[in-house]
């Protein structure tokens, strides 16, 4: 298994493994995703918590800060049995180390706080300046998912992995590519037809094909019912949403839409707005664009094709006040992109 390694993979577990032999073996590991984490992100945690049991005979809690919301999310726990605490029971200062996976330090979208500097970071989105002050830090961006990474660190140990982790691995590859369609490199596609192998395909239909509930259809409707673009830009926002996870999943829709090349989604949820932006050019810097819509009071990210961020809700959230601050954003948006934010009309009117 090792022999499909490639030199960079090997040398960075060598790293990796070096490091965490020179940690107290006492210490207790606490292993953090990013807020309302993702396939990629609970793979990550998952399979890292896996590693450090098993290859170093280390105590390791998975955990997360806010909801699992996306049905295909919530499937994928219940079917392959993984086992998260939430971060809000938890104290970071309780465990000796603190592992971030699928995001960085001081970022906003996770529950370390800015103060502290985790022990270990592994991620695939562009290094933030907070990391380098981590003493292990494996970022790789041209990776499409930071499973691939830690799944190499399971090969590189030679560690056997179950047939529900490997359905994991592969779920959590093919969510982030859709289905390779966008941004993989050829280790992802290694990884994914190592694991694919030993993966659950029952298990992968269904939570591929979960059943839905009725306010995702209400959501949707809203959504559609929305619909703004300008040249090849479409948009649409969301009033207050059940979970923020619905945001992302709505952006990825509108990009289908024959013509447009990049979408924008924004919808409430409690005191914030969320945003997601996708487009179909792979050499755009979708998070660098993402950092300029939320600007300075807000928090954003992403790599190539996609990126997530967030911004304070105004006046309270009144809805009123949160349509103008959509606005705005969209506005800002298109103003980003070169286009003409007076030209922005509801599709239907095309």
């Amino acid at each position: 298994m090792n022999g499909m390694l490639s030199e960079l993979a090997r040398n960075r577990f060598a790293a990796f493994h070096d490091h965490i032999e020179r940690t107290d073996p006492r210490g207790r590991w606490l292993i953090l995703t990013h807020d309302n984490p993702d396939p990629d992100a609970l793979t990550a945690a998952t399979v890292l918590a896996k590693v450090l049991r098993s290859g170093f005979g280390r105590r390791a809690t998975p955990a997360y800060r806010g909801i699992i919301g996306r049905a295909e999310n919530q499937e994928m726990v219940r079917s392959l049995g993984l086992r998260f605490s939430q971060a809000r029971r938890l104290e970071p200062e309780s465990h000796r180390y603190v592992a971030l996976v699928d995001c960085q330090p001081a970022t906003g979208n996770n529950p370390l706080p800015d103060d502290l500097a985790p022990e270990v970071v592994i991620d695939h989105h562009p290094r933030r300046q907070r990391t380098s002050a981590s003493p292990f830090h494996d970022l790789r961006n041209n990776y499409a998912a930071t499973a691939t990474i830690v799944a190499e660190y399971l090969l590189a140990a030679g560690i056997p992995a179950t047939r529900r982790e490997a359905t994991a691995i592969v779920y959590a590859i093919r969510s982030e590519t859709l289905d390779f369609s966008r941004g993989a490199d050829e280790a992802d596609r290694l990884i994914h037809d190592h694991f694919n192998a030993r993966a659950l395909p029952r298990l992968l239909g269904r939570i591929q094909n979960p059943s839905l509930p009725l306010n995702y259809f209400e959501t949707l409707r809203e959504a559609l019912a929305n619909l703004r673009g300008v040249d090849t830009l479409v948009m649409s926002r969301l009033g207050a949403v059940a979970q923020p996870d619905i945001v992302p999943e709505i952006a990825d829709l509108l990009l289908r839409m024959e013509g447009r090349t990049w979408s924008l989604c924004s919808g409430l949820y409690e005191d914030r707005i969320y945003c997601s932006i996708r487009t179909t050019n792979p050499r755009a810097e979708a998070s660098r664009v993402m950092r300029r819509l939320v600007g300075r009071r807000g928090r954003g990210g992403g790599h190539g094709m996609i990126a997530g961020g967030w911004l304070p809700a105004a006046g309270g959230g009144g809805t009123e006040a949160v349509s103008r601050q959509q606005d705005r954003l969209e506005a800002r948006f298109a103003t980003i992109l070169r286009k003409n934010p007076g030209r922005i009309a509801p599709l239907a009117d095309d």
